[in-house]
């Protein structure tokens, strides 16, 4: 039984593979479609949709990673398509590189990561798909597809970003900068003051996002500076980042949401109580030791992204939505920036964007509270994150992606009979 990171999905595959090679990848496509069986690669499961789910043949492909080659000149890195973002950094370092930007959580395969949409955060910064450069790609017919900027450089907005519908990802290609070091001030604020001059504060930021307690008039806000990797550096001690990550961040957080579930009425003041507890710190350190944390207490998410003049009116009405249903939310809602993009399928498509993401402790049904966001943000312009969980089908998201019918055309071509197809991507897609 293979089961997501978050509980939400599950399936108990016809066939389980762990190819170690392309070469093996290819086989698995070939025998798959000989016998009929639709095919799918999964990577660390940190998607919470059915995007990966694979009842017939499913590719675990955590054997597949590692670096395959570097061009130190144009700073460009290829790495087979399992390798997970937590391992990249050290693959980096011996040529002084580093990924441009991050999400705030690391263990996801490039390959899924780049597949869903992960971004982090910061107006100038796209997400981590905008990134790459290249991609291998083994197609229906078992054959490899390669594209770059001299081979099918044309399909490459596509393929970026491809939901796992236009074939297996192998190899992707990165470009990569300099290595940087990141200065981090993440401070309690009165969210008032946050909202005032949340404007000035993104466009200031290199990287700026906020977090928000409901039932509280608190935020989060973290803020980090980008600095050249010569800069001194002032890491958390080790004590101090196990007392805010580990005894904090999972250890209480996972505390307070079992006694949420369990006495819905101690959500506020425990929120109260987490307003004044987490994130109070200023430290510098490698750029990806910044942008992820660690995250073990277990949810489900929803994540809208806007176009950014709309954050603030979604989030106001997010707010007065909680207020008017009486819920008791224990996680925080989350919001992020990031630049507009070219990839087909980015929710960034073509504007600069601001993302609302809402979570719910696994253990609790988000059913009713995710719906009555999703219909907010669907007011605002709304896209939904491939990886989160939504309810959205393809009649909707053809009108909400300029490119849409662009790339179902494409997955007519590479997988015309749809042995990357699962029941998620014929909602999304159409059959």
């Amino acid at each position: 039984m293979w089961r997501n990171w978050g509980r939400s999905e599950s399936v108990r595959p016809q066939r389980i593979e762990f190819p170690r090679t392309v070469e093996a990848v290819q086989r698995a496509v070939v025998a798959a479609s000989v016998r009929g069986l639709p095919i799918k690669a999964v990577g660390a499961g940190h998607s919470f949709t059915g995007i990966a789910v694979a009842p017939g043949v499913l590719l675990e492909l955590r054997d597949l990673s590692g670096l395959v080659s570097v061009d130190a000149e144009r700073k460009r890195v290829t790495v087979l398509a399992g390798t997970r973002l937590h391992q990249i950094p050290a693959l980096l370092a011996p040529y002084g590189l580093a990924m441009e930007n991050l999400g705030d959580i690391d263990r996801q395969s490039v390959a899924g990561a780049i597949s869903t949409g992960t971004h982090g955060t910061g107006a100038r910064f796209g997400g981590i798909a905008t990134q790459v450069v290249g991609a291998t790609l083994v197609t229906a017919s078992g054959e490899l597809l390669r594209i770059d900027e001299s081979e099918n450089a044309e399909l490459l907005p596509a393929v970026a970003l491809g939901l796992g519908a236009l074939g297996i990802l192998v190899e992707v290609t990165l470009q990569c900068v300099p290595a940087f070091v990141l200065h981090a001030l993440e401070q309690p604020e009165t969210l008032e003051v946050v909202l005032a001059g949340l404007d000035d504060r993104v466009a200031a930021a290199d990287h700026f996002e906020f977090y928000w307690f409901p039932h509280t008039d608190r935020a989060m806000t973290k803020t980090n500076t980008r600095l050249p990797e010569s800069a001194p550096r002032h890491p958390l001690s080790p004590v101090g980042k196990w007392i805010d990550d580990a005894f904090v961040g999972s250890g209480l957080h996972q505390v307070a949401c079992t006694t949420g579930k369990l006495i819905p009425g101690l959500v506020p003041p425990i929120n109260r109580l987490s307003a004044k507890v987490w994130g109070d710190r200023e430290f510098t350190d490698g750029s990806a030791r910044v942008f992820a944390t660690s995250r073990s207490v277990r949810f489900r998410e929803m994540e809208y992204a806007l176009p950014v003049e709309n954050v603030r009116p979604a989030f106001d009405a997010l707010r007065s939505l909680i207020d008017e249903r009486g819920w008791r939310i224990g996680f925080p809602v989350e919001v992020r920036f990031a630049a507009a993009d070219d990839r087909w399928l980015s929710t960034a498509h073509g504007r600069a964007s601001g993302y609302i993401a809402v979570h719910r402790y696994w253990r609790d049904d988000p059913t009713e509270y995710f719906e009555a966001v999703e219909q907010i943000m669907l007011g605002y312009g709304g896209r939904p994150h491939w990886g989160k969980m939504h309810t959205l089908g393809a009649d909707v998201l053809r009108e909400r992606y300029p490119r849409f019918d662009d790339f179902v055309a494409l997955r007519d071509r590479l997988d015309p009979e749809r042995l990357f197809r699962n029941a998620y991507l014929d909602r999304v897609l159409g059959g």
